[in-house]
């Protein structure tokens, strides 16, 4: 089964033909970053108005680009949840209206499950495995015993990981996107050049939660008093030393999934799921196996999303026209 998937919940404008679930036949991605760079961030109304722009051209040339005809499609996938309400009814409203001028089934996905997805286009993996999902709005800590069958066991209680690399570089000029650019300066610095705090979160059941507001304000408000005096005052230095408080304080929370429930896979999605650091942390233990997407899978795309897509459009899973966009899952809490 050949399916086209669509994915614009957020500034990525993209389209992919997979097909089976796993052989990515094209996966084209229209970045936006470009346009939302002269103000660190996504402005909603803009990538909106970019995705009804763009979205025909990314579609036919991800279709040109595999070499078939529209005819060989056999069903279309979009992500429908969660993400930008403007930006996500954009890629539901063409998805449906492709669909339903061929006559092809159709399928809503969540965006989340699909990151989750995205390693499993390269590799076979059995259930259940603990998922690891970290991006610019989720940072998740999961079960995954299907492709969809997924229980949390720790999420952020305030900001996402790649929110809070995303706002520090932002205050300090670090560039954009601010998760790519602490990872590129970091190389070049020294973690330990500043000792930032880490939450204790000993209030309530917060085993495998975790909190960067406290982090990122020491980052911003509190330097001075976490800085290490024997080092240079640096981007790179701050980089270095903000990234790995930030991914030390997961990994912390990941390695208790793991002895807590005795399963020894890791699946990784999401854009920090690009993240150097993080990569060379999980990937030198040796008792695990650390599935990360290739680098191209990280970020937003629709390869993930028609991979999913497949394996519900298989399963007879079907959405009807009235299907909407839904700019939250609020399934995606902590149970």
């Amino acid at each position: 089964m050949t399916i086209l998937g669509i994915e614009s919940s957020c500034d990525e404008c993209a389209a992919a033909i997979v097909a089976d679930g796993r052989r990515v036949a094209s996966n084209v991605v229209a970045t936006q970053i470009a346009r939302h760079a002269a103000f660190d961030g996504v402005v909603p109304e803009i990538a909106s108005r970019l995705h009804t722009e763009w979205i025909q051209d990314v579609v036919s040339k991800a279709i040109a680009d595999a070499g078939i005809a529209e005819g060989a499609i056999d069903g279309v996938a979009v992500t429908a949840r969660p993400g930008l309400a403007g930006s996500l009814l954009v890629g539901v409203s063409f998805a449906k209206a492709f669909a339903w001028s061929r006559g092809l089934p159709f399928i809503g996905v969540n965006h989340v499950l699909a990151h989750l997805y995205a390693p499993l286009l390269d590799d076979e993996v059995e259930y259940p495995f603990i998922g690891l999902i970290v991006s610019g709005g989720h940072t998740l800590i999961c079960r995954a015993d299907g492709f969809d069958d997924v229980t949390v066991l720790g999420t952020t209680i305030d900001d996402a990981i790649g929110e809070a690399f995303d706002k520090v570089a932002k205050h300090y000029g670090l560039g954009y996107p601010g998760g790519s650019a602490i990872d590129r300066l970091a190389r070049a610095g020294d973690a330990a050049a500043c000792d930032f705090p880490r939450p204790n979160l000993y209030k309530g059941e917060h085993r495998y939660d975790v909190s960067y507001s406290g982090l990122k304000t020491a980052a911003i408000r509190q330097l001075d008093q976490f800085w290490n005096p024997a080092y240079e005052r640096n981007d790179a230095n701050l980089a270095a030393a903000f990234e790995r408080a930030a991914v030390d304080m997961l990994v912390s929370r990941l390695l208790r999934a793991l002895d807590d429930t005795g399963i020894r896979t890791v699946v990784a999605g999401g854009g920090v799921a690009a993240n150097t650091y993080l990569r060379s942390r999980l990937a030198g233990r040796a008792e695990l196996r650390v599935l990360f997407p290739p680098l191209s899978l990280c970020g937003d795309n629709a390869a993930m999303v028609a991979g999913l897509g497949y394996r519900m459009l298989e399963r007879g899973d079907r959405d009807g026209l009235q299907l909407n966009a839904s700019p939250r899952v609020a399934a995606f809490k902590r149970s």
